[in-house]
């Protein structure tokens, strides 16, 4: 191979679960990676983004996607509008007939793309996974050789079907399940899901067919909830099944308990309802197994927790969700394109220095909470989850760092100026756009704290909305500015550490 050019690898959907993690898998195979977003400044905070192109582009829009894939020879498609609504199998109809057309006038070598495991009966297809088949099926009628791999339930820190494993195991001892408890599926550790996806690199140009992949283990989502216990270290699990319970009821108690909303559970729940096994694992003649065999379900849960222990979740299912629309305005917009556009101003001096204001601000949500009046924040989240929203039970994927793109409670972290500005739009159902911004500035020597929360409503809702809330605003951004102060003066002594 001596001179040969390295394997250039477009990888779409970096900012997601899956395409954040296998970024670093294939530097380290010695790829050249080209990460594609559709807002570039949403990769900026990865650890790797020094290593890879950055191409921004729009899986709808045939120029950009053109720009993308010039002179790529491997292209990973991990796009899909799962929970973006009910018109998301036409968006991924649409994305998947653009991305194989451009794949195929620039020349690319190969396709891989990321599925899910289909029951027996093609009619038991959920409509989540019929969009996922029908993908597929694009891909590998593109002209362009395509590997399809379908994968079951991915055990991971931070993946969506975890999350809703772990909270709603560890959160009801004792709970009346539905029947979808009882299908059987074969789950996979998410390392081994990156291991194959990063192995297909290298297939033959021959190969353009699905493979089903799954780890060793076939259970039943109520095996797999008592065997999380187990290796959890908690008391057993009293599961009470009944029949009555639909895929709709279900998504509401499952976003009612675990963070994932039920725009996003009610398609995992509706992938449960029928019997998913991988029906063969001919991918092993291409990519043998990894050194020591594929994960069994107790060592991936095993893993997944010590990630969450040791704060090394590296993408969580709510990084792939968007900051808003391309099209929506920015509070930064010169003259405010957006047209009305409210204000609460605030700032505080601190007897701080700026790394410690900093680290406060950096450390906000989750489990730090907001500093002010704890019931109106959590009634607020309350409130979200009542009307289909996401509330604040996603939490943070780091406990005390944050960069663009990460899921912040009912926030979603905008930018981030590190030592200066966390800039945070709102993902709370509102009749307008809203942000929150946190500063630090220093002026004579002092530390101030700076606070803005902007809001552009929609319509007269909006505007009654606004002020509405105004009574409130004096209690709960006064109190939150003046409390972030004085935590960052209590915080003082420690060691300071701004990341870049």
């Amino acid at each position: 191979m001596g001179g040969a050019q390295p394997v250039t690898c477009l990888v779409t959907g970096a900012t997601g679960y899956v395409g954040g993690r296998l970024v670093p898998e294939l530097i380290a195979a010695g790829y050249r990676v080209r990460c594609m977003a559709r807002q570039a400044a949403r990769l900026a905070g990865f650890p790797w983004i020094g290593q890879v192109e950055v191409a921004e582009a729009d899986a709808l829009d045939e120029a950009s996607l053109r720009r993308a894939l010039a002179g790529v020879d491997v292209a990973y498609y991990l796009i899909h509008a799962l929970g973006s609504g009910s018109g998301f199998e036409a968006a991924d109809r649409a994305a998947a007939r653009t991305f194989a057309g451009c794949a195929r006038t620039a020349g690319v070598s190969r396709i891989i793309y990321l599925g899910g495991l289909r029951p027996p009966d093609e009619r038991q297809l959920s409509p989540h996974l019929r969009s996922r088949a029908e993908v597929g099926n694009i891909l590998l009628g593109s002209g362009v050789p395509t590997a399809v791999l379908r994968a079951g339930v991915i055990i991971g820190s931070g993946s969506a079907s975890f999350e809703m494993l772990r909270y709603l195991t560890e959160r009801l001892p004792a709970m009346i399940t539905p029947k979808w408890v009882r299908s059987r599926t074969q789950p996979i550790a998410v390392r081994d899901v990156l291991y194959t996806l990063a192995g297909c690199a290298r297939l033959p140009p021959e190969v353009n067919r699905a493979f089903d992949i799954g780890g060793p283990d076939v259970l039943t989502y109520a095996e797999m909830m008592h065997r999380y216990a187990t290796v959890a270290g908690l008391r057993p699990r009293l599961l009470l099944p009944v029949g009555v319970l639909s895929p709709s009821l279900s998504s509401h108690w499952v976003g009612l308990v675990t963070p994932v909303p039920g725009a996003l559970a009610r398609p995992l729940v509706e992938s449960l309802r029928h019997d998913a096994v991988a029906a063969e694992h001919d991918i092993a003649r291409y990519v043998p197994d990894p050194p020591g065999g594929l994960a069994g379900f107790d060592e991936s849960v095993r893993l997944a927790l010590q990630k969450i222990r040791d704060a090394d979740v590296a993408t969580r299912w709510s990084s792939a969700a968007l900051p808003g629309a391309p099209s929506d305005p920015l509070p930064t917009d010169p003259g405010w394109a957006g047209g009305s556009l409210y204000r609460d101003l605030r700032e505080q001096p601190a007897d701080a220095s700026a790394g410690a204001l900093w680290r406060v601000i950096e450390g906000i949500g989750g489990e730090h909470g907001w500093y002010s009046f704890p019931l109106a924040w959590a009634a607020r989240g309350w409130l979200d989850r009542a009307v289909g929203g996401v509330g604040l039970r996603r939490g943070r994927r780091d406990p005390d760092h944050l960069r663009a793109g990460d899921a912040l409670d009912f926030w979603r972290v905008e930018a981030v100026e590190p030592g200066h500005l966390l800039r945070l739009r709102a993902e709370m159902k509102l009749p307008g756009l809203a942000w929150l911004e946190l500063s630090v500035h220093q002026s004579d020597g002092q530390t101030f704290y700076q606070q803005r929360a902007l809001f552009h409503p929609r319509g007269l809702a909006g505007h009654l909305y606004w002020h509405a809330l105004l009574p409130l605003h004096a209690v709960v951004f006064g109190g939150m500015a003046r409390n972030i102060a004085q935590a960052a003066e209590r915080s003082r002594a420690l060691p300071v550490s701004v990341r870049g």
